[in-house]
């Protein structure tokens, strides 16, 4: 059985990319965090403590992305994808990063990389 926590629609300004400019007036860039949780437990109990708290998960996320400034964003999915594991809960997760505003030279409405992470044994 696979329960999932999604948090999508995660919008926060970063500096991230691998030009100048980009890293110096930032841009708004999106997540989407789907997790796999056992949700058995914490309906049984409903209890908050049974469970991932997305509102924590999220601030979590967001210092992430407002944080320490990387090149790629596939390596800012990576941390994302860390950070979510962090919790004994997380079997497995799926982000995707969006940068909508991304600098290709040619109208697009967005740029994602997508990550599947599960929890190393």
């Amino acid at each position: 059985m696979t329960d999932l926590i999604a948090l999508r629609g995660l919008r926060v300004t970063g500096r991230h990319g691998v030009l100048d400019s980009e890293r110096r007036a930032g841009q708004v860039f999106v997540v989407d965090a789907c997790l796999e949780v056992d949700t058995r437990g914490a309906a049984a109990s409903d209890d908050l403590a049974d469970t991932v708290d997305y509102a924590t998960l999220a601030h979590r996320l967001s210092a992430v992305v407002s944080g320490e400034p990387v090149n790629l964003i596939e390596t800012l999915a990576e941390r994302l994808a860390q950070v979510c594991l962090e919790s004994s809960k997380v079997t497995a997760v799926e982000v995707i990063v969006h940068k909508p505003q991304a600098p290709v030279g040619l109208p697009v409405e967005d740029v994602t990389v997508s990550i599947r992470r599960t929890r190393s044994t």
